[in-house]
């Protein structure tokens, strides 16, 4: 896991880690701070072992890491997270060892993370997809009942 602690220890990611913190610091429903990410991680790395699907540990939390980093450039600039989250990701990852086949794997699966086509899909881009989404949860959230996320979007149980 060395490359990842290399993400975590990267400045690029840790001034865009800080400025999010400050961006989202009222914000009501859910942050996408460190927590969000390692959440998102270890579901992935979860279901990954379960299905046996055997996506590299350090390709999943990787792609976590990196998948909301862009919620940045989304509140200052009004680019897509996903959209932007792949071109942090493209900066960040070579600096942190990652080879140019590993970067296009994950900068993949970081553009699809919101594609609802994902929850079909077998492989890193559907373990994200469904991560992000299983890591929410609805079931205790003070602000459920204002939030845009349909009842049948929302995690209304700790498992499905």
């Amino acid at each position: 896991m060395e490359r990842v602690n290399r993400i975590l220890a990267n400045e690029t990611f840790k001034e865009n880690m800080l400025h999010l913190q400050r961006l989202e610091k009222d914000r009501q429903y859910c942050r996408h701070g460190i927590d969000h990410l390692l959440d998102v991680a270890r579901l992935a790395y979860i279901e990954d072992l379960e299905k046996g699907l055997a996506i590299e540990k350090e390709i999943i939390y990787g792609t976590s890491l990196l998948h909301d980093l862009g919620r940045v450039l989304e509140y200052t600039k009004q680019i897509p997270h996903n959209e932007a989250s792949v071109q942090l990701a493209k900066e960040i990852l070579p600096e942190c060892g990652f080879n140019n086949e590993e970067v296009k794997r994950i900068c993949g699966a970081i553009a699809a993370h919101r594609d609802e086509k994902g929850m079909l899909d077998d492989g890193l881009a559907g373990l994200l997809y469904r991560a992000d989404k299983k890591s929410r949860t609805c079931f205790d959230c003070l602000a459920t009942k204002t939030c845009k996320w349909s009842e049948e979007k929302k995690n209304h149980l700790i498992v499905d």
